[in-house]
């Protein structure tokens, strides 16, 4: 009799098991987002100076996997890689997570109350030996935590964060749905991705250090205080002004402005950050906005010469260019001409271009040197407003003047000619609506 209770048991415990996990599963799917820009690039690691694996085009719809700082974790077109959070939009509200996990909480509520007296009465006298069973499986299910990270309310990406787990901080694994666990410490109970957990014996082998005397660790301590403060290189400021800030991100205090090919100290990257330090202060800047070598300048940005500092020589030199440079209208009919030719990430022509690269090259044909990024060829010239446009202008688009991404020539009529993306190569398009009337930031006349 009791044998066939125990069956009776176990089948009613599995059919509760499917429907909260279709429930479940159906409430936490992975959450999805679209790409808001023009080209983004979508890199090996949550890194701005990792590999480019892929660039997506506008609207190309990616899976997001996972939160990491500033970057998501996406999957999309068979490749699986990191895009910062700030070029896609994410399609999956909380509120209906958070509903639809709530609905699948009640149903599985309601099934359980189900369960006969007499069954429940079973259950109590079996209470011993279930609960050394589950100490057995309580010791099985025991991890560390990797490094520092949330715990989510509910398993998804965007959910509210109930608190922080610290590195190395021991939890127990409740229930496991995809690639979430619900871990449960003494004070709290929540979800994590699964990958942010490792065995106990695997931390503690890693903690292991070969057995030394005092004397040993305190040279070993005092060899490792000077190499945190090594510089590891030294780099140029990329853009006409950067904000050197308190911590790495952008919502940090700004303790001091910097401008174009100031020299800085780097000490440390990661996330896409630089701690760097100039003139006596530290803090950090965007890994983007720093360069190898100093960049050239424009001769038109440079400040004049007083009279008697200019020689012949150079007189002659600059009058010669200026009556080869010809004007917009001369610039505009260049770059038609290349309509057709092929979209290459970071190439300045002369067959294939990307979007800066194209203007780079083509004003370079007229004796212009104009910065090498779009967000830094906003500072080159002067300043145009949309109603007084002529062709030859530079527009540069994005979501605000802080996060241009894009840049064309401006044609006349309403059009520019641009190197769009990879898969659309040099073309023209208008900017009176869709994306690049929306995403308008502003214009320069270089010539």
């Amino acid at each position: 009799m009791k044998s066939k209770k125990n069956i009776k048991n176990i089948m009613i415990m599995a059919t509760l098991g499917i429907v909260a996990l279709f429930f479940i599963n159906n409430s936490f799917a992975a959450n999805f987002a679209k790409i808001n820009v023009e080209t983004a690039n979508v890199r090996e690691t949550a890194d701005a100076n990792s590999k480019i694996l892929e660039q997506f085009s506008l609207n190309q719809e990616v899976e997001i996997l996972e939160e990491t700082g500033d970057w998501y974790k996406i999957r999309a077109k068979g490749i699986t890689g990191y895009i910062r959070q700030d070029l896609v939009t994410v399609e999956k509200s909380q509120e209906e997570a958070n509903n639809t996990v709530t609905e699948a909480k009640e149903e599985v509520t309601t099934n359980q109350e189900k369960t006969t007296d007499a069954e429940v009465e079973e259950n109590k006298t079996e209470k011993v030996i279930d609960t050394t069973e589950k100490n057995e499986q309580q010791e099985e299910k025991a991890k560390k935590v990797i490094t520092d990270t949330k715990i989510k309310i509910v398993p998804t990406i965007n959910a509210t964060d109930i608190s922080e787990l610290k590195a190395n901080e021991e939890v127990t694994i409740v229930e496991t749905i995809n690639e979430w666990v619900c871990v449960e410490t003494k004070t709290t109970k929540g979800w994590i991705i699964k990958d942010k957990l490792k065995s106990i014996e695997t931390v503690e082998e890693t903690e292991q250090e070969p057995e030394t005397n005092e004397e040993t660790e305190n040279t070993e301590t005092a060899e490792k205080k000077p190499q945190e403060e090594v510089v590891l290189k030294t780099l140029y400021i990329n853009s006409d002004t950067v904000n050197l800030r308190k911590e790495a991100n952008t919502n940090s205090e700004i303790i001091s402005k910097l401008s174009l090919n100031t020299k800085v100290e780097v000490y440390s990257e990661e996330n896409g950050w630089s701690k760097v330090r100039v003139d006596g202060k530290e803090g950090y800047i965007s890994s983007e906005l720093l360069s190898q070598q100093p960049k050239e300048t424009s001769r038109s940005l440079e400040e004049p010469r007083k009279p008697e500092e200019t020689t012949k020589e150079e007189t002659e030199k600059e009058t010669t260019s200026n009556v080869s440079s010809g004007n917009g209208t001369n610039v505009v009919e260049t770059a038609k001409s290349y309509i057709g030719s092929k979209y290459v990430y970071g190439a300045t022509g002369p067959t294939t271009f990307d979007c800066s690269g194209f203007t780079y090259y083509v004003f370079k044909l007229y004796g212009v040197t104009l910065s090498r990024t779009a967000a830094g060829q906003y500072s080159n010239g002067i300043g145009v407003n949309r109603s007084d446009l002529q062709p030859g202008d530079i527009i540069m688009f994005g979501p605000s003047a802080s996060g241009i991404n894009h840049v064309g020539i401006y044609i006349g009529g309403g059009q520019i000619v641009h190197a769009a993306n990879a898969s659309r190569g040099v073309t023209t398009d208008t900017i009176n609506s869709g994306y690049y009337n929306n995403n308008y930031v502003g214009a320069r006349r270089i010539l």
